[in-house]
């Protein structure tokens, strides 16, 4: 009994010094796991692109049919999978009409750019001048010179070609894109924009959207139209050419898209005043009922039938330099009749894969983007975002009704050329939509007229240049973060079980050492009752 009584004081006090030292030990390291947590979380938030070593810049000229517009992107110098995380910065359009145009001046082309190019020059640091790239990617007007007189087509390419080259810029390539390109990098614009490839999960990673569904994409341009949208492989016939793969951002997508030539809005309506004057003799004033009543205009037979486009309703006695004077009777109910005309909905015999002319197209699904003409037309309506068929039609027929001296005060900008067919492109846009891709009054409101998406405009433009970053090699950043979603977790996994495992033998120790002096307790008055 002594000499338990002797030794007990001994090992007690070794085992309170041992327990003190480890309770300060697990203390330690758990404060220290809390300090690594919130460390790596505050870095994972708060990390900013500006630990890149910088930003690349690109030139995009999107020279369409009737205009053409110069975009300015950057992206970080870090690559996302492959593909540049692309913004737009800058937007200007050129002055004058498309380069089309120049096709008989071929030299005077470069001129249009000068003012634009200043500008440009101005929005990117001038010692990146010579690294950035610059594209110029042509459209339909181009792909219509080109078919008409391709010596033509080429020397305006040279030309532009040639101007480029004197630029401080790294100028890659002067190049007429196909139909079906413009329509693909239009869908990839749209999704792209609308956040269906990338977004910025709560630890400001981009990472790929779950269960996010991509938009389809409805282009209007002035002379052909196209229309793109995501199927399934199981649905579609894929022996046709208007079926195409895309791969961005690690996922590949199987895409439908056609782009019908000579149906874009300026070439359309022309196609329309050549169908009005079929029956052309002596007459030099015709009525057009999609025109406002009390407009006149005149315009010369070159104007009409100069296209390749209204080649074939070119009349036998063709007078280049004939003017002929069109009046407005502002007949809704006629135009819409009228405008029919334009589309071959019986060549598709019913199919339900068609969409007209004959030409193959699964059927719609999901919502879409209309922009371009698409939405300058609904916006002159006072529309845009996503309405009902009924809402579309109502505002076509008011508007259609109208004298032209009201115009000036319905719309909020009024320029004559398209204050005069706005009321022939709704018609148009109608039947292309409607009878021709085979949109219905329940179907109708999953198209969204839009402009934009935040300070990026809706054109091929960006899927170009986000195609073209494939090709740009990217740098090494300086600090490779944020953390990658994977290494992350991993981190933050492994220090919350230190921390609790910490945190865990804490409470051991401090109810083992409780239960210690309890022990203790009962035995002092254990020996002082003996």
């Amino acid at each position: 009994m002594f000499t338990v009584l002797t030794r007990q004081p001994c090992e007690q006090a070794g085992l309170k010094a041992l327990s003190r030292i480890s309770a300060i030990i697990t203390l330690v390291f758990l404060l220290l796991s809390i300090v690594v947590l919130v460390a790596v979380t505050l870095i994972q938030i708060h990390q900013k692109e500006v630990l890149l070593p910088g930003l690349k810049y690109g030139i995009v000229l999107d020279a369409g049919s009737s205009r053409t517009t110069v975009y300015v992107y950057q992206w970080p110098g870090e690559k996302e999978n492959n593909t540049g995380v692309v913004s737009q910065t800058f937007k200007c359009s050129v002055k004058g009409s498309g380069i089309s145009s120049y096709g008989e001046n071929p030299q005077d082309a470069p001129k249009a750019f000068e003012d634009c190019m200043q500008k440009v020059k101005g929005h990117i640091p001038a010692h990146l001048h010579g690294s950035t790239c610059i594209y110029l990617g042509a459209t339909a007007g181009m792909r219509l010179l080109r078919l008409q007189n391709e010596t033509a087509a080429n020397e305006v390419l040279a030309s532009i070609q040639n101007y480029f080259e004197s630029q401080p810029f790294d100028f890659r390539d002067a190049q007429i894109i196909s139909g079906q390109e413009e329509g693909i990098y239009g869908w990839i614009t749209a999704n792209y924009l609308m956040g269906n490839f990338l977004e910025k999960s709560l630890w400001h990673m981009w990472v790929h959207p779950n269960g996010k569904e991509t938009t389809g994409a409805l282009d209007l341009g002035g002379a052909s139209t196209q229309i793109s949208f995501a199927v399934e492989e199981k649905n579609v016939g894929l022996n046709t050419s208007d079926i195409v793969k895309v791969s961005l951002y690690g996922y590949e997508y199987t895409l439908y898209t056609h782009s019908f030539q000579c149906y874009g809005r300026n070439e359309a309506e022309k196609r329309f005043l050549a169908i009005l004057l079929q029956n052309y003799t002596t007459e030099t004033t015709f009525a057009n009922p999609c025109y406002p009543r009390n407009y006149k205009t005149a315009f010369t037979e070159a104007h009409v039938f100069g296209s390749l486009c209204t080649e074939d309703l070119r009349p036998e006695s063709y007078d280049p330099n004939n003017n002929i004077t069109f009046e407005g009777t502002g007949d809704p109910s006629l135009c819409r009749e009228k405008v029919a005309s334009l589309f071959n909905f019986s060549a598709c015999h019913d199919q339900e894969a068609c969409s007209f002319n004959g030409v193959y197209q699964p059927k719609v699904k999901g919502s879409f983007v209309a922009f371009a003409g698409f939405y300058y037309t609904a916006s002159a309506f006072n529309l845009s975002g996503s309405f009902s068929l009924h809402t579309f039609n109502s505002s076509t027929w008011n508007f259609c009704s109208q004298n032209w001296g009201k115009l000036p005060l319905l719309l909020p900008r009024f320029d004559e050329e398209y204050a005069r067919s706005y009321c022939f492109s709704a018609h148009y846009i109608y039947h292309l939509l409607v009878n021709g891709y085979k949109f219905t009054e329940k179907t109708w409101p999953q198209i969204h007229f839009k402009k934009e998406v935040g300070n990026s405009s809706i054109a091929w433009s960006l899927g170009y240049m986000l195609s073209l970053t494939n090709q740009i090699p990217a740098e090494s950043p300086l600090i490779r973060l944020p953390i990658k979603p994977s290494a992350f977790m991993g981190t933050l996994a492994f220090f919350a079980a230190v921390a609790l495992l910490c945190l865990t033998y804490l409470v051991y120790l401090c109810v083992s050492s409780r239960n210690q002096r309890r022990s203790q307790h009962a035995l002092d008055n254990t020996v002082d009752s003996e």
